[in-house]
């Protein structure tokens, strides 16, 4: 899914709150008890990472959008669905920022293309056959949702659904690349080559994306001083 130097972990299991740091913990407020776990099981897999690069004990707290907070010298992006759950994490030395997203194949249903896809987005689906369309609806909003989770950390540009189009590489039922752009003008595009190239893979009944941008195709220091 990621350039050598990205690590991923994966966690197939509720998560245990019990296990959350109390700086991570606070977070809960009065979270239901499936929204607990899923919390929980990001923050274990992030903590698993971390310890790989011999960080240990560190919360990884919640930002202003819901990003996770990560030790200075790491990017990295959490997801989590039903029954799924993974985090990834690099250097900044070699990524400037990072976005994984996964979502069960198939939960976008037609009524909601409006919502997250393009005109151009829902053309291409309407030419597929009917079997695949929710599951490439799915990867479209998880692809975009990986974006996003790339780009904010670096801009803290909010974005929607429309301002990113999605384009598949040699497009394949099993996984592959894709491309995604704005539709607009980003404070993203003024510091990195746009488009960006992600990964896609469909495992068991789940879909996921990621997309990375290396620390040498981006000017993070200019997209700081803004």
């Amino acid at each position: 899914m990621f350039p050598p130097g990205a690590l991923a972990a994966e966690l197939r299991e509720p998560g245990d709150p019990a296990l959350l740091c109390p700086a991570e913990a606070k977070y809960l407020g009065k979270a239901v008890a499936k929204r607990a776990q899923e919390f929980a099981a990001g923050r274990l897999c992030a903590r698993k990472l971390l310890a790989e690069f011999g960080i240990c004990e560190f919360p990884v707290e919640v930002g202003d959008a819901r990003q996770p907070l990560w030790p200075d010298a790491l990017v990295g992006s959490i997801t989590h669905t039903a029954g799924f759950c993974a985090a990834v994490v690099a250097e900044k030395s070699r990524f400037a920022a990072i976005g994984l997203d996964s979502e069960v194949a198939g939960s976008v249903k037609t009524e909601l293309w409006p919502s997250i896809c393009t005109p151009g987005e829902i053309l291409w689906l309407r030419s597929l056959p009917e079997a695949w369309r929710s599951g490439v609806a799915t990867l479209i909003f998880s692809a975009k949702e990986a974006f996003y989770k790339c780009q904010y950390p670096l801009t803290r540009e909010p974005l929607t659904f429309h301002d990113a189009r999605v384009d598949p590489l040699a497009w394949r039922a099993s996984g592959g690349s894709f491309t995604i752009q704005p539709t607009k003008r980003i404070v993203l595009a003024d510091h990195a080559a746009l488009p960006l190239q992600g990964r896609y893979v469909f495992h068991e009944q789940f879909v996921t994306a990621g997309l990375s941008l290396s620390a040498a195709a981006v000017s993070v220091s200019d997209i700081l001083r803004q």
